[in-house]
């Protein structure tokens, strides 16, 4: 399509077109017009613009009704002529701007918009945009005359009556759109022409009249139905801000006389409809804006669009900027949404809100401007008055909101919180909210339950993965009975650091020592609030926005530390009851000191316990009051965590009197309090420079080894000394071995004194201390010195030359003739040879208990310490007390671990413990014949030989009787006889049997009771578990006797029929031929397929090996084929 450059053109060819829309009325002229359109260039348009114009005018003007297509074609005509020319005439500017909006109006009612379709409303906002926008220069300032003023008006209602009461998402955005235009605050990308100060200040003045319906009107949008969507809300809060922000600017109003102008005659009607800023209107205006704000702040800051949520927060920093002043009734409803967003979901409102918090402190506007401060002052005394109930009657979130707003407020007030502080009545209620929020829930059995038994707990792990100290994992996590979202205990610890951050630290710690010391309710609320606030004074972790004017001097912080610590380490505080069995408890009972303990009653409230009570109180505690001691602990634990990180290296000066607390606790049977403890040396490691734990308890050793001492020797007062040597042991390595063996000593001493009342808890020392010498010391190179002494002759006898070296084989002859002589002498009934022939291998066992041999190796001092231990485990095998007893056996098992490796030492040991183990191998309580057991598996591994004799004498017989008796029940029970003590015990005893048999090499009669008694496990009706524990047993006793268990297993089950190669000879007969298939065919057949499998294996190997004489095969490879 041709384009016409010059007006002249143009004219010719929309001249037709304009002449016959004047005379007819129609929208088919109207879309010839706007085709025609397209051809004109902008340049011959904008000089044609009015004549253009015309007829479409015309027709909007016509009297009469006309079709709503016909309004919209020349509303959308019109619309295409502005966005391509700009409108530089006064009354065409004014006149298009009263015929559109006439467009929208109602005939009846001007101030309502007629009922029209929505596309055509539509259209013509559009229209009404563009034509503000085609406005050049200054022609614009024109419609904001007060001439002009009932126009603008008669437009402002028009377009806030369709935002706030059309559905159509379309309309509503576009009015407010147009809206935002018509203020003179349009955000697109189009250079607009920026207002002076005098142009300003005249908008100011006219729109002042409209500012009450347009607040009041956009407050409704806001808080309209959510299903409306964001973005109205967004662009209504804009609009809010930018129109309050227009009228009650602090600059304009400054420059506003008191007194109003004198206007002229002509202009005294239209001047009646312009407001006088002056300060009763801005005081009056600032009180109604405040009721709608605070709306609008209370409906925005909980939308779940987090873009409304951002407007909100833009909407407080605009205003914030210009209208601090004149809005100051307003501050508080802004800043409580400021600071309430602060930890909002969106990481974008954060960080908006961070930015404004810090920009608003960089202008010193918190701490300097007195309005201001004043401001936050009051808003903090009323939240910390009704804090307590909010506390109370809130949910989750609800409280996460209320706690973050006081945050926030501390923050903004910065070093001034003291004028909140320094109010007793104030920070008494702050106090008793704190105290109410943080009470935990001390209803879990768990917490109680959860022991630490094992010895071996810690000593098994690397030191690696529990380098992980309380600070970096936040603690112990807490369960609490009033809140369950962690995001709520973060915001009060962030409010507890601000207060010790900015407030005065004696006032604070003073008040929260008290609660601590006075009340038992608020005892661990007061102890956690009172670790954070050293953590804020010392600055760490803590986000504020002002710098304090003065940092705390180390020296009033380290005092302040020494005092908590006194009080968290004192005898009332640190002993408390947390079990219920009977030594732990008369541990506690036997301090001295008075003491108390919270025991939380049905209705939450607390009542105070103490030892001088009636003795029932003390030997029956709740599980409530243990629970409730255990996190008292645990807390007053984390605190000196707190106070370590906080010092630093000035933590050392204290060690002397912190550490062997921190060990003692580290030693508690309880899981919760000895985890804690441990991840709190962790703690004072990292801040008192320590590589490692090892390097922390090494370095203080004197003073945890004097402690030690002196307390076991006050053992009625001080019942936790082994705890604290047990807890070096376990978290130190070898080199504390000499630092503490004297020590050991008078563990040792100690219970030869107290075994009767104490062997428990020196019994767990005494585990570790075996545990560790374990760690340290077995399997690090040493030899047994029978194996040094065969060792050196072997390396001699190969000096000797070549000629002397002995073939292997032919010692192996050697020996399977002297034991074929042997075996046929037992035989014929030679017995006295036998008998003479045993006392040579047993030499008679008084003797063998005098280890000290001429010449003989002095024992290490390791060995020496273990022996000392097996010395006193011995006599308490026999104890009366279950726990007692599975505590001995355990350190005996470790003990024979230690000694292994010194046979002349390990063998008259022995000889002195089997007397008293036997009876816990066949009458005593399943646990203890379990444990034992594993004993004995240990005893055979390191004695051997030693032990053959007296165990297929006094055990073998029980063992295989109990299995054999205990059989039919396991075949008849159903799974959940997995569960059951019984099968645990059938099971030990079948995977411990196997290797018994092989070390211990038994005879073939004792073998063959051990094959009697596992065969009824190798059936189909047997637990799986059951039946390949029975096959590992066979599997072993193929290593001592293969030819025997070929034997056994053929007599049960054999799959091949053995025919004579000659017929002089006699048929093998088995009992395990011919017989139909069973409950024991799979698993005899595949024990059988093993043994031909190890058979074929051996003999492949053979012609491996140096040459020798042939040797016939043996009975059981023909036997096989």
């Amino acid at each position: 399509m041709a384009v016409f450059d010059t007006p002249q053109e143009a004219f010719g060819v929309l001249r037709p077109v304009c002449v016959q829309l004047t005379k007819v009325q129609s929208s088919e002229n109207v879309l010839r017009l706007q085709a025609q359109l397209q051809a004109v260039s902008d340049s011959a348009l904008q000089e044609l613009q009015e004549y253009v114009l015309f007829p479409l005018r015309f027709t909007l003007k016509t009297p009469g009704p006309k079709r709503e297509s016909l309004v919209q074609s020349v509303v959308q005509c019109i619309t295409s002529v502005l966005s391509t020319t700009c409108v530089k005439k006064q009354d065409l500017l004014q006149e298009l701007f009263s015929e559109l909006c006439m467009c929208l109006s109602s005939p009846s009612s001007l101030q309502q918009p007629a009922p029209l379709s929505e596309e055509l409303k539509l259209s013509v906002i559009r229209a009404l945009h563009v034509l503000l926008h085609s406005a050049y220069g200054d022609i614009i300032l024109t419609l904001y005359q007060p001439s002009t003023l009932p126009h603008l008006g008669f437009a402002v209602s028009l377009l806030l009556a369709l935002a706030e009461q059309e559905k159509a998402k379309q309309i509503k955005l576009a009015a407010l759109k147009c809206l935002q235009v018509l203020i003179l605050q349009c955000d697109c990308q189009e250079n607009h022409r920026l207002l002076d100060v005098d142009e300003a200040r005249q908008c100011g003045n006219l729109f002042a009249s409209f500012l009450p319906g347009i607040c009041i009107a956009l407050s409704r949008v806001i808080t309209g139905d959510i299903k409306q969507g964001h973005m109205v809300p967004v662009s209504a809060i804009r609009l809010f801000y930018q129109t309050v922000g227009l009228v009650m600017a602090d600059e304009q109003l400054a420059t506003i006389t008191e007194d109003k102008e004198k206007p002229s005659r002509e202009q005294t009607r239209l001047s009646e409809l312009v407001v006088h800023r002056g300060p009763d209107w801005v005081k009056s205006t600032a009180e109604k804006l405040s009721l709608l704000i605070h709306k609008i702040v209370e409906f925005a800051s909980l939308h779940p669009h987090w873009k409304v949520r951002m407007e909100l927060v833009e909407l407080v920093h605009h205003l914030m900027l210009k209208c601090s002043q004149s809005l100051v009734e307003s501050v508080g409803h802004m800043l409580k949404a400021l600071v309430g967003l602060v930890n909002d979901e969106s990481n974008e409102v954060q960080s908006k809100c961070h930015e404004i918090l810090r920009s608003i402190a960089e202008l010193r506007t918190g701490a300097e401007n007195r309005a201001l401060a004043d401001v936050l002052s009051e808003n903090l005394h009323s939240l910390a008055m009704a804090l307590p109930r909010l506390m109370n009657s809130q949910d989750d979130q609800g409280k996460f909101s209320t706690l973050s707003l006081l945050l926030g407020y501390l923050k903004l007030l910065g070093p001034k919180v003291n004028m909140v502080l320094n109010s007793a009545a104030h920070l008494q209620r702050l106090s008793k909210a704190l105290m109410q929020v943080l009470e935990l829930d001390v209803a879990d059995v768990k917490v109680v339950e959860e022991r630490h038994w094992d010895p071996k707990g810690s000593l098994g792990e690397p030191l690696g993965s529990f380098q992980c100290s309380l600070h970096e994992g936040k603690g112990q996590k807490k369960n609490f009975r009033f809140f369950i979202d962690e995001q709520i205990l973060l915001v009060i610890q962030q409010v507890c650091r601000v207060l010790g951050y900015y407030g005065n630290l004696y006032l604070v710690v003073d008040h929260f020592m008290g609660l601590y010391s006075k009340s038992v309710a608020y005892r661990k609320q007061a102890a956690m609030v009172l670790n954070e606030l050293i953590t804020g004074a010392a600055g760490l972790e803590v986000d504020v926005l002002h710098e304090r004017e003065t940092a705390v001097n180390i020296e009033d912080l380290k005092g302040t530390v020494i005092s908590i610590l006194e009080e968290y380490t004192d005898q009332a505080n640190w002993y408390l009851v947390t079990s219920i069995d009977s030594e732990g408890t008369s541990e506690e009972v036997t301090v001295k000191h008075s003491r108390a303990h919270a025991v939380p009653g049905d209705g939450g409230s607390s009542s105070l316990m103490s030892s001088s009570s009636s003795p029932s109180s003390d030997s029956s505690p709740t599980i409530r009051s243990m629970n409730s001691n255990i996190w008292q602990i645990c807390i007053q634990l984390e605190g000196i965590g707190c106070s370590a990180y906080a010092l630093g290296k000035e933590f050392r000066l204290l060690l002397a009197s912190a550490l062997y607390p921190v060990l003692e606790k580290a030693g508690d049977s309880s899981l919760l309090i000895s985890q804690t403890a441990f991840g709190t040396i962790v703690d004072i490691c990292q801040a008192c420079g320590y590589d490692s734990v090892q390097c922390l308890i090494n370095a203080n050793s004197d003073y945890l080894v004097n402690g030690i001492s002196l307390n076991l020797r006050r053992l009625a007062h001080q019942p936790h000394a082994s705890r604290v040597l047990e807890a070096m042991l376990r978290h130190s390595d070898a080199s504390l071995l000499p630092l503490v063996e004297d020590v050991i000593r008078d563990v040792l001493s100690t219970l030869d004194q107290f075994y009767d009342d104490r062997a428990a808890s020196f019994l767990g020392v005494l585990a570790t201390l075996v545990a560790a010498l374990v760690q340290w010391f077995v399997g690090k190179g040493e030899v047994r010195p029978q194996e040094q002494q065969s060792r050196t002759s072997r390396q001699a006898c190969q000096r000797q030359g070549e000629g002397s070296i002995i073939n292997p084989k032919v010692q192996e002859v050697e020996e399977f003739i002297l034991d074929y002589i042997r075996q046929k002498q037992i035989a014929e009934g030679d017995l006295p040879a036998v008998e003479e022939e045993e006392l040579q291998l047993h030499p008679p066992e008084p003797e063998m208990s005098d280890p000290r041999a001429e010449g003989e190796m002095p024992l290490p001092a390791h060995a020496q310490i273990a022996k000392d231990v097996l010395e006193r485990c011995i006599h308490l095998l026999s104890d009366k007390s279950l726990r007692v007893r599975l505590q001995v056996l355990k350190v005996l098992e470790l003990c024979l671990t230690v000694l292994q490796l010194h046979e002349n030492h390990l063998l008259p040991m022995a000889h002195r413990a089997w007397p008293a183990l036997v009876p816990r191998l066949i009458s005593d309580d399943p646990l203890v014949m379990l444990s034992a057991f594993k004993v004995l598996c240990t005893l055979a591994e390191q004695c051997g030989d030693f032990l053959r004799r007296r165990f297929s004498k006094d055990i073998l017989p029980k063992l295989t009787s109990a299995l054999v008796t205990q059989a039919p029940v396991s075949a008849r029970a159903g799974p959940v006889y997995s569960h059951t003590l019984a099968f645990k015990m059938q099971l030990a005893v079948l995977q411990g049997l196997g290797p018994l048999c092989e070390k211990l090499a038994l005879d073939a009669t004792d073998l063959s009771l051990v094959s009697e008694a596992c065969l009824i496990y190798l059936s189909a009706k047997q637990p799986l578990k059951l039946q390949e524990a029975a096959q590992s047993v066979f599997l072993h006793v193929m290593r001592v006797d293969p030819d025997a268990t070929w034997l056994f297993l053929n007599e049960v089950c054999c799959p091949i029929l053995y025919e004579p190669p000659h017929p002089s000879l006699h048929p093998v007969k088995l009992a395990g031929m011919g017989q139909s298939r069973n409950e024991f065919t799979d698993n005899v057949l595949g024990l059988l397929s093993e043994l031909q499998r190890r058979e074929i294996a051996t003999c492949q190997a053979e012609p491996q090996q140096a040459p020798e004489p042939q040797v016939s095969p043996s009975p059981m490879s023909e036997a096989l084929g």
